[in-house]
């Protein structure tokens, strides 16, 4: 006669005791890999389970991928810390939980006064089957037209308030830290081509300016498709960026 498969708890929470860390469904965690060549992953927890001794507790996660995980692979617009939230579920036993981290929203990550170890940001979700990105649209800044990247240093055009990459407008990064005024090709005048010396304003600050167009998807929720990046030449100018087909656009709507 076979026996009855034992029956699971779920729990609320666990101490992982080799770590000595308690975690609880919705935490983000470091996970140990197969092969210890390669970083650890990332996962969110979405449920925690044992036996009904209380024994070989496990966690129901849902993982993170980082750039080079995705179909895609990284692109130059993605931070050293990013990593997209995938749909790809699984179950991982308790002990292979190397730490806890924060998966922080893009706008929070940006504000960061210092990014620690612990620390990634996330602005997109992953299809792990088709290689699609939700939103596929984001912000393009710069000459390049290309998305933001946090890592990277900007400057900002006192003219029309764009932000630039350094070498874009073939200067070094030096030379971009010393500015007080900038204004780019588009904006400047014989008068206010001549730059000086100071700081750098950072890229940062400004994110909170930005104002998404919501536009709805096919179930009604709000996504943020375009960024409005304020008015030129009399005219409101919105931004587009298509991840899924690499394809970079500066459009002004009718």
């Amino acid at each position: 006669m076979s026996k009855a498969k034992t029956g699971r708890r779920t729990l609320d929470s666990y101490t992982v005791k080799h770590i000595s860390k308690t975690i609880r469904p919705g935490d983000c965690v470091l996970m140990r890999p197969s092969d210890s060549s390669k970083a650890s992953y990332v996962a969110r927890v979405e449920a925690i389970e044992s036996d009904s001794r209380g024994t070989n507790v496990r966690v129901h996660v849902r993982w993170y991928y980082r750039p080079e995980e995705s179909i895609g692979g990284r692109r130059q617009f993605h931070g050293s810390k990013e990593v997209f939230l995938s749909d790809h579920f699984d179950f991982q036993s308790a002990d292979t939980i190397e730490g806890k981290c924060k998966v922080h929203s893009f706008k929070s990550y940006s504000k960061l006064d210092a990014v620690g170890n612990e620390d990634y940001f996330c602005r997109f979700e992953y299809n792990s089957s088709t290689g699609a990105f939700n939103p596929d649209r984001v912000a393009v800044y710069c000459k390049c037209e290309m998305p933001y990247n946090p890592d990277d240093l900007m400057v900002q055009c006192e003219g029309c308030s764009d932000w630039f990459h350094p070498t874009c407008i073939d200067m070094t990064p030096e030379e971009a830290q010393r500015l007080d005024h900038f204004y780019c090709l588009d904006c400047s005048s014989e008068d206010q081509k001549k730059l000086h010396n100071s700081h750098v304003s950072t890229r940062h600050a400004d994110m909170k300016d930005l104002k998404p167009l919501q536009l709805e998807s096919e179930n009604g929720e709000a996504m943020p498709f375009a960024y409005n990046l304020g008015k030129k030449g009399g005219e409101w100018r919105y931004c587009l960026v298509s991840l899924e087909l690499a394809f970079y656009a500066l459009r002004t709507p009718n």
